[in-house]
């Protein structure tokens, strides 16, 4: 089956042997991002409110490179360093997404890379 890497510079380039996404057919693959800032590769300043937004920017900037949006996503997978923090992902996704909403899983983690405090990867599938 043939595979297309994603790629774009509006994202945090990938920190490791992986792409940022990877299409499939009408599938799309979205890897993990944390709250980078895509200018500068550091995590942006602030509580884990901010993060989440930063990391659901760099998923909508992966999206958009890919051909798709927020409303494509079909499942979002988040891990939590804290579950206190719970409350502010469903407050940031209840204001980007709209129903019908994506399937979700958000998993408590000991760590994250770069001590990021949240991580969120997607799936979406690309109208035909």
């Amino acid at each position: 089956m043939f595979r297309e890497a994603i790629r774009t510079d509006a994202a945090p380039a990938a920190i490791g042997a992986y792409s940022q996404a990877v299409r499939v057919g009408e599938a799309v693959y979205l890897s993990g991002q944390i709250g980078l800032d895509p200018a500068t590769m550091e995590l942006v300043s602030g509580d884990a409110e901010a993060q989440v937004r930063q990391v659901f920017q760099n998923l909508a900037a992966v999206a958009r490179s890919a051909g798709g949006s927020f409303a494509d996503i079909v499942k979002v997978t988040v891990y939590l360093t804290n579950l206190a923090h719970y409350g502010a992902l469903n407050e940031v996704m209840a204001e980007l997404f709209s129903p019908p909403y994506p399937a979700r899983a958000a998993v408590g983690v000991a760590a994250l890379p770069r001590g990021a405090l949240v991580e969120a990867d997607a799936v979406l599938l690309l109208p035909t």
